[in-house]
């Protein structure tokens, strides 16, 4: 699968896999901080969106609305962040982020500086909604078009 050198996402799984179709999969990160933060991996090595067919593309971004709505459904996040970087990984993929009011970073991204500490009780009863969430993203992403 991997036609780069060393692509971390060509030759790791990107995270706990919780979702595996045949061209994408989906991955919840081992984040303490944002428990229930997703990713959705394109399979083979593509860097961009416009690296994929027209059908494909759509089929890609059907997966991400469907984990946005299973973390939305489970997580009850005041908002989720949605981003496609690549700038440190150049694999397309994709970051659902449940974000609240209360997390490290609201309102800036995650990658920036932090400017709180989420109290431990808080981030304790996100973790334990992932169960739920690891059942319900194949639920939802099972039913692409």
């Amino acid at each position: 699968m991997n036609t780069q050198a060393h692509c971390e996402l060509c030759d790791q799984p990107g995270g706990d896999i919780v979702y595996r179709h045949e061209k994408y999969r989906v991955v919840l990160v081992d984040d303490a901080a944002y428990p229930g933060f997703c990713r959705v991996i394109w399979n083979a090595h593509a860097a961009e969106m416009t690296d994929l067919a027209p059908a494909d593309r759509t089929l890609m971004m059907e997966a991400v609305w469907q984990v946005e709505q299973a973390v939305r459904n489970v997580m009850r996040p005041d908002k989720v962040n949605i981003a496609s970087l690549g700038n440190m990984v150049p694999h397309l993929h994709w970051h659902v982020i449940p974000r609240y009011a209360d997390d490290a970073h609201f309102p800036s991204p995650i990658w920036a500086e932090a400017k709180r500490s989420t109290e431990s009780s808080v981030l304790a009863r996100r973790k334990a909604l992932l169960p739920e969430l690891r059942q319900a993203i194949p639920a939802r992403a099972g039913k692409q078009a």
